[in-house]
């Protein structure tokens, strides 16, 4: 009897996230087969040279003929067309799964084509860095990260288990949830942070008053650190707001009220109430690293290079999975 979890895991899609599937799952021995596709030729010549997997293909059905377990690693804008592809060529009893950001989207994108012998169980890793392509992945980027998986309604409870299990031994901390759920509570955790950071990124480079080697050069101040969220994969970002439209809108117009507040307790010189909420933000932060989603250093970690844990290194959110 095979020890391994999976025979065949098909990956779709090799960016970041995909990547770190691929060497998490062979360094712990969870998968007897990796194949991978992509549509960039480029792309996948690069997975091959750095051996990421037993079988490259260009063609999404090549890949998934025979797999029991298929991670799509797109950005989620592609999930509905990747499922119209692979549906007739999927065996019974497989798990498909994906890694995007946003859920309810996926499900209503993918659901409906996939045969019913298959076993649908989203999934959200919220583990990333702002860097993309194949040459990002490492094994340690699921260490003690949360991965949320949403089932429908319905899906099989083994498969769900198997799923779980799976990301469990990449290192990953996995809890459920219902996908609208999910798509609130990412929106202000994750979602809008990263609208943000694109935004203050983008005013500081079209101010007239202020140089870029001005803004550069004393980035220390604050800016260097929205800058990261800021360089994440404009693809997936943008199908991210896209496909979590009505959450990512709600919780916008809640900031631009609370905005609005900050900005009237400026211009009357309400110290009290900028004291109050700078207090309350400061005590979240440490709750942020009580609960080990960060490290409580100055410069966020980022003294902590190669041969010192990923794993300790700065919370890195959604940013996740880029697609090729």
């Amino acid at each position: 009897m095979s020890d391994f979890m999976f025979q065949r895991m098909a990956l779709i899609g090799i960016g970041l996230l995909g990547s770190s599937i691929a060497l998490a799952a062979r360094q712990r021995g969870l998968v007897d087969h990796i194949a991978i596709t992509t549509r960039s030729e480029a792309t996948l010549h690069r997975a091959e040279e750095l051996g990421l997997g037993d079988s490259y293909h260009i063609n999404s059905v090549d890949a998934v003929k025979d797999a029991d377990l298929i991670i799509v690693c797109t950005p989620v804008g592609a999930c509905e067309a990747v499922a119209k592809a692979i549906a007739p060529h999927l065996q019974p009893g497989a798990i498909v799964t994906d890694v995007g950001s946003v859920k309810a989207s996926v499900v209503r994108q993918m659901q409906p084509h996939l045969p019913g012998n298959v076993h649908f169980v989203p999934s959200h890793p919220i583990a990333g860095t702002e860097h993309s392509g194949p040459d990002a992945g490492f094994a340690e980027l699921f260490i003690n990260r949360w991965c949320i998986l949403t089932p429908p309604e319905g899906t099989d409870e083994v498969a769900v288990e198997t799923l779980h299990a799976f990301w469990t031994a990449l290192g990953s901390n996995v809890e459920m949830m219902d996908p609208h759920h999910h798509d609130n509570v990412l929106a202000i955790t994750s979602h809008l942070p990263h609208l943000i950071a694109y935004n203050i990124v983008g005013t500081a480079s079209d101010l007239e008053l202020v140089t870029n080697s001005e803004v550069i050069k004393y980035s220390a101040g604050g800016f260097r650190d929205f800058t990261r969220l800021a360089a994440s994969d404009p693809t997936m970002w943008r199908d991210v707001f896209l496909h979590n439209k009505e959450a990512a809108l709600e919780m916008l117009g809640r900031f631009s009220e609370d905005l609005t507040a900050l900005q009237r307790a400026i211009r009357w010189e309400d110290g009290d109430k900028l004291f109050e909420l700078f207090s309350r933000t400061r005590s979240i932060r440490r709750s942020i690293i009580d609960a080990g989603q960060e490290v409580d250093v100055s410069d966020f970690g980022r003294h902590l290079r190669d041969g010192e844990t990923h794993a300790k290194t700065l919370n890195r959110d959604d940013h996740e999975y880029t697609g090729s």
